[in-house]
């Protein structure tokens, strides 16, 4: 036990997500006789799931923020159906209408910001009224019908990664791409703890160190094995890689700039906020418009991934997108909750989807299951509160992105930190 606790920081806990994810997927490659992680299952789980771990990418911001965004299936299905027939009816190639889609997504956050953080009416509202509004539109500049999209636009919902060099039998792309990311670990984890030395601060022994690397480094190889062996033409797919682009991009912004601290701020302690110099409202307007272009962006994957576009596209969308916030870890009131926090919940309920399916459990059965499993994860993380603990999620983060202790050391946004003491420190 106490090689646990060091391993994992002090709270054997804090990686409950991460050893529910591996539990699941160790228990249905047992049940399903290794189906499920073959290949090409693991490869569709990835396309099937992206654009939801998008949505909950944008979701996780509203959330932090204090909001809610209820309108995101309908914002992504009319930005799918706008480009879709923009393509096909003015000509345009395909990447101009990738840049018509996230230029309508960014006009229609605007819309919502403008009404939420201006006006003053709750996001909750804004965003309903968004739901029905474009869900509307989506059905009259469609005219119900199925629009198609040309084999350019496909690829962006339903490529992969090309062959490229010699014949190796892998993906070289692929495998490259894994030992990027294998060397990032390691130069990160490197980079810590050099900091965390001139900082005085505590660090943890040489032999958890590499324990912990060399897991995450295996955990990060044999994915990178299913995705390069997989069926002749498949590899990594598009949409995971855009996927990954915006976790690298969306996780620094939230945890190590001045604009992810305010939003952080703003969902703890609005008022505190604003007396410690943050806008508010434009954290506020920033959030919702951000969250309306990566609905846009998820929709014209979508699209891409079903090779048209559909009256019916993005129904329930966005309760899939807000289970996995919850899951990864958000609070409901705001001010707690991590981009990595929302990947890895989204990823629970990807697995658990596709593992009973696999088994043959009926749709009925399914979402019974998935509601559980929320309810569960959230009232976990409710009790450890009440308790005065930490969510899963942001115990987890703590060990990753930064040292504990010691002088210089600045708090991570999912702390339970008042909001002015986490901006002072900031300064």
């Amino acid at each position: 036990m106490n090689a646990l606790k060091k391993l994992f920081g002090g709270n054997t806990r804090q990686f409950g997500m991460i050893f529910a994810l591996v539990a699941l997927i160790i228990f249905f490659q047992f049940t399903t006789e290794g189906r499920t992680l073959t290949p090409g299952n693991v490869i569709n789980l990835f396309n099937g799931n992206s654009y939801i771990l998008i949505l909950a990418i944008g979701m996780v911001l509203v959330i932090i923020a204090g909001h809610i965004d209820l309108s995101v299936g309908s914002v992504a299905a009319f930005v799918g159906v706008t480009v879709a027939l923009a393509i096909r009816d003015w000509g345009i190639p395909w990447y101009a209408g990738v840049l018509l889609g996230l230029l309508l997504g960014a006009l229609i956050g605007a819309w919502q910001g403008l009404w939420t953080a201006y006006v003053g009416i709750p996001a909750f509202i804004v965003t309903l009224a968004g739901m029905l509004l474009f869900r509307g539109f989506n059905q009259f500049v469609g005219k119900s019908n199925t629009i198609p999209v040309p084999n350019d636009f496909q690829y962006l919902g339903s490529g992969y990664l090309p062959e490229v060099g010699p014949s190796t039998g892998y993906n070289n792309l692929t495998l490259l791409i894994g030992l990027a990311a294998v060397t990032f670990v390691i130069f990160s984890e490197i980079r810590r703890r050099r900091t965390a030395k001139v900082l005085g601060a505590e660090v943890a022994e040489t032999w958890v160190v590499v324990l912990k690397l060399v897991l995450v480094c295996a955990a990060i190889l044999y994915a990178t094995y299913l995705f390069a062996t997989g069926r002749p033409g498949t590899s990594f797919p598009i949409p995971g890689l855009i996927l990954a682009v915006l976790v690298l991009i969306y996780g620094f912004v939230s945890s190590k700039t001045v604009v992810g601290r305010h939003i952080y701020a703003v969902g703890g302690n609005r008022h505190a906020a604003e007396l410690s110099g943050v806008q508010s409202k434009k954290v506020n307007f920033l959030v919702m418009m951000n969250m309306s272009i990566l609905a846009g962006l998820a929709g014209m994957i979508f699209v891409g991934r079903s090779t048209a576009s559909g009256p019916f596209d993005g129904v329930g969308w966005e309760l899939d997108a807000i289970a996995a916030v919850f899951i990864g870890g958000a609070a409901v009131t705001g001010g707690v909750g991590t981009v990595i926090g929302s990947i890895i919940g989204g990823l629970v309920m990807a697995v658990l989807n596709n593992g009973l399916q696999l088994l043959g459990v009926g749709a009925d059965l399914t979402q019974i299951i998935k509601g559980l499993v929320l309810l569960i994860a959230v009232a976990f993380d409710v009790y450890n509160k009440s308790q005065g603990k930490r969510s899963i999620i942001g115990l987890m983060m703590q060990n990753f992105n930064r040292p504990t202790g010691g002088p210089g050391t600045t708090l991570q946004p999912d702390e339970t930190t008042s909001t002015k003491e986490t901006i002072a420190r900031e300064a």
